[in-house]
């Protein structure tokens, strides 16, 4: 856990275009006043820094598109990270020998490269072909110990999965991340949100999603970012359509007193219903 009880996070939502180094531009820049505005964490939406590519079916040469761990995006945020003194969780389209990855890189406060998690569940829809970019995640739900914190990450279409969700908790996180790529009016109102606020109280942990925003081929990325504690409650919740840094104060007093962590985590019995989530 933190050294701290109580830190603040952002939350970076910010529009892509298809210069991708000016869209990383953004990103270092949006970082340096997030740290300079107190922040001890941030993070950034589902390919924050390129255009959204499965709005359309891959095409040749999709591997292209995408950069190793070791790449010039990870090192600038290594850098910028380690200046800063700021731990950040990115998210990028990533490669890795024949094989591409809807990735988050962590990032810890001193620069190191903690690892990766990779989007486990891929989707596929009108505007969301991701199943022709994204090879399934092999990296399972770790959690980091991050100078922030025990931080998870799920990556989009990961958060609909309970049984994820939970594996979060089991594997001890505090705080998860969750990088999105969410359109305006792509499901009724309030139920991303609702998703959330029923994760952390079911988990016992703070969520905090980060959407980007802008109009692209055909979606309209809505922003709305927000947090929640594990109380259920959302804390901080960011603006429509529009570049923002979203704010929040994580008090992580609060998670002792969570009625997960004193009654639904230790009144499991995996045991009886394990077998169930593999069928």
């Amino acid at each position: 856990m933190n050294n701290t009880p109580s830190m603040k996070i952002a939350l970076i939502q910010q529009h892509a275009t298809k210069d991708k180094s000016a869209n990383v531009a953004r990103g270092l820049a949006s970082l340096e006043a997030a740290a300079n505005n107190g922040a001890q964490l941030a993070c950034f939406a589902e390919l924050a820094f390129e255009w959204f590519y499965p709005q359309r079916p891959a095409g040749l040469g999709f591997r292209d598109l995408a950069e190793p761990l070791d790449g010039p995006t990870v090192k600038a945020f290594q850098k910028k990270a380690r200046e800063l003194g700021i731990v950040t969780v990115i998210n990028l389209y990533e490669r890795d020998g024949h094989h591409t990855y809807d990735s988050s890189p962590v990032i810890d406060a001193d620069g190191t490269l903690l690892g990766v998690t990779r989007m486990i569940h891929i989707t596929e829809y009108p505007c969301f072909h991701e199943q022709g970019y994204y090879t399934p995640g092999d990296k399972g739900a770790p959690v980091y110990q991050t100078k922030a914190g025990a931080i998870g990450v799920s990556i989009c279409y990961d958060r609909h999965f309970p049984e994820y969700m939970r594996a979060l908790a089991v594997n001890g996180a505090d705080l998860v991340i969750v990088p999105q790529a969410g359109a305006v009016d792509e499901w009724p109102e309030g139920l991303y949100e609702a998703e959330m606020r029923v994760a952390a109280f079911q988990n016992g942990y703070f969520t905090a999603l980060c959407n980007r925003v802008g109009k692209e081929d055909c979606l309209d990325f809505a922003g709305e970012s927000f947090v929640c504690g594990p109380d259920g409650e959302v804390i901080a919740r960011g603006a429509q359509s529009r570049d923002e840094i979203v704010y929040a104060e994580i008090d992580y007093t609060k998670l002792g007193a969570a009625n997960a962590r004193r009654l639904f985590l230790k009144h499991r019995r995996p045991e009886l219903y394990g077998n169930w989530l593999s069928k």
